[in-house]
């Protein structure tokens, strides 16, 4: 299950529209199939403070994974970890790439997703940006890149298309 939360207040986001979104997320990417994590959406002063501290960069980012570790001692071993996304960066980006802002925030879940998974498109050979083109088709988000299906139902292959 995805948690969403809200800390910031500059941009409305429909947590009620994400949790549906994250249930169909949930239910058409199994490598979080019976798992949970958390997404939270920040301000951007606040991502900025944040990439410095992890990563050492001093500047604002759109997203950041910070996979969960357990370890002998911890009894939660279904917790994915938690993801941060800057609204302000999401807002920026979409106009950027002619999205909506809903369709943007869906692909940085995806993204921050992935990443919790162990993907690495810093690191691997393509894998992560072949299985993200792969789920935005199955879980229809527009994309430039990739088709859409509006209909919000199944379709053939095992596909499940939902419209938010």
């Amino acid at each position: 299950m995805l948690e969403f939360l809200n800390s910031q207040k500059k941009i409305n986001i429909s947590l009620k529209a994400l949790q549906d979104f994250g249930t169909c997320l949930q239910d058409s990417v199994n490598e979080i199939e019976g798992k949970h994590a958390a997404v939270v959406f920040i301000s951007d002063r606040r991502m900025k403070q944040l990439n410095e501290m992890f990563r050492g960069k001093d500047s604002t980012t759109d997203v950041l994974s910070f996979p969960h570790e357990p370890d002998e001692f911890d009894p939660d071993k279904d917790n994915l970890g938690d993801i941060v996304i800057s609204t302000e960066q999401a807002q920026k980006q979409a106009a950027e790439n002619g999205l909506t802002f809903e369709t943007e925030i869906k692909q940085l879940i995806l993204h921050g997703v992935l990443h919790l998974c162990g993907y690495d498109h810093e690191t691997d050979d393509g894998e992560m940006n072949a299985r993200e083109l792969e789920l935005r088709d199955k879980l229809g988000i527009y994309s430039p890149y990739v088709r859409i299906n509006q209909n919000c139902r199944p379709v053939r292959h095992g596909h499940l298309w939902c419209d938010w």
